[in-house]
């Protein structure tokens, strides 16, 4: 065992675990995943609820309990989910207290039907806050054309905001845009900035996953060249736009309000691909103030495995610029890529979140009380 976490951690890189459920909960496994792995944060999707909920039987007593009592099965969703969120907030709070609040975060996503109505997003960031009702909770929201001003009237609300399914360099800077003009409504309301955190979900694998795919269509030595660059490339590119933008005069009037820096969070940090090393997407990406939200299987990885050199982003973007350059040069359009992701992305967490709709009814029709 290396201590590959430990260094990552004084690196300035904040481990989060992308993954909860119940069981992991009561078992004491989150609270040991925060005592020995370095763990100072947690992120959800519908995804990681479809597995934890349909897995086992953990969450039967709530469910026979909301079952006896006939709610929808939305409610029934909202209360599962929400109530592990809230217990695994909970086990975080020390590490939260001990940050200031910049970690021991807990994330939960806004109903991903309503990526694409602005209105109706902030709507449910609004509940959902209410509902968890723990200061160490990020409300995720897709950076979706619908989703920029809801992260812009959501934060001026002064909630903590987790931006997800980014995918471009241009709709990143957006974001940013977005979170400033947030903290901006938020001063003008009178709100205590300092009490304001948010995290910008760039996501890394899945642009290699695309990429990939059409560089293996093209079958050229050239073409395999670019094999497994472009994502590292992108997110670079990222922290570059993100020291940009967090060094401009806009930035500074906000910082002197007591503003916190938006981080750059890397998601979808597990590697799709067996050809490349399990911690590629932790190793090349380490840089002060990101996060990096890792499934189990990475943050073991790297933990067993993982390369932390110092500082791997910082005078690499020439470079970045030129991995990307390479896969234009073969006729794969970036702006194509990255708009066909953050669209699949949309629609899976949708498909997610029908497939749980659909596994908590069967499972709240199975516990329900016989008549009588």
């Amino acid at each position: 065992m290396t201590d590959a976490l430990k260094r990552l951690s004084e690196e300035g890189v904040a481990i989060w675990l992308d993954d909860l459920s119940r069981k992991r909960i009561t078992s004491g496994n989150l609270a040991e995943l925060i005592d020995q792995q370095h763990v100072v944060g947690v992120t959800t999707n519908p995804s990681i609820f479809l597995k934890a909920i349909s897995q086992g039987d953990g969450y039967d007593t709530q469910l026979t309990d909301l079952a006896a009592r006939k709610v929808t099965v939305e409610e029934a969703i909202r209360m599962i989910t929400t109530a592990d969120v809230r217990d695994a907030a909970d086990i975080l709070r020390p590490v939260f207290d001990a940050t200031g609040g910049k970690d021991g975060r807990v994330s939960i996503e806004v109903d991903p039907r309503l990526a694409h109505n602005t209105r109706a997003t902030v709507a449910e960031a609004k509940q959902l806050a209410w509902l968890v009702d723990r200061p160490n909770t990020l409300i995720k929201i897709p950076a979706t054309e619908a989703g920029i001003p809801a992260i812009a009237e959501t934060i001026g609300l002064g909630i903590s905001v987790n931006v997800t399914l980014i995918f471009s360099l241009e709709r990143y800077r957006l974001v940013m845009d977005a979170f400033l003009e947030g903290l901006e409504k938020a001063k003008e309301r009178g709100l205590d900035l300092s009490q304001i955190h948010s995290v910008a979900s760039f996501f890394v694998s899945r642009v290699d996953t695309e990429i990939d795919k059409r560089i293996d269509a093209l079958g050229t030595d050239e073409a395999k060249a670019a094999r497994g660059k472009a994502g590292v490339a992108n997110a670079r590119l990222a922290y570059q736009a993100y020291e940009e933008v967090f060094s401009s005069d806009r930035w500074s009037a906000l910082e002197k309000a007591g503003a916190n820096k938006q981080r750059p969070l890397w998601a979808s940090t597990g590697v799709k691909d067996k050809a490349y090393k399990a911690t590629l997407y932790v190793d090349e990406l380490v840089a002060p103030n990101t996060v990096n939200t890792m499934p189990e299987a990475t943050l073991f990885a790297t933990e067993e495995q993982g390369e932390i050199r110092g500082n791997a982003v910082s005078g690499t973007y020439e470079q970045a610029r030129a991995d990307l350059d390479a896969v234009e040069k073969l006729g794969i359009k970036y702006d194509d890529v990255v708009q066909l992701l953050e669209e699949e992305g949309v629609e899976k967490f949708e498909a997610s979140w029908t497939d749980l709709l659909k596994s908590t009814e069967a499972e709240l029709k199975r516990l329900a009380p016989s008549e009588g």
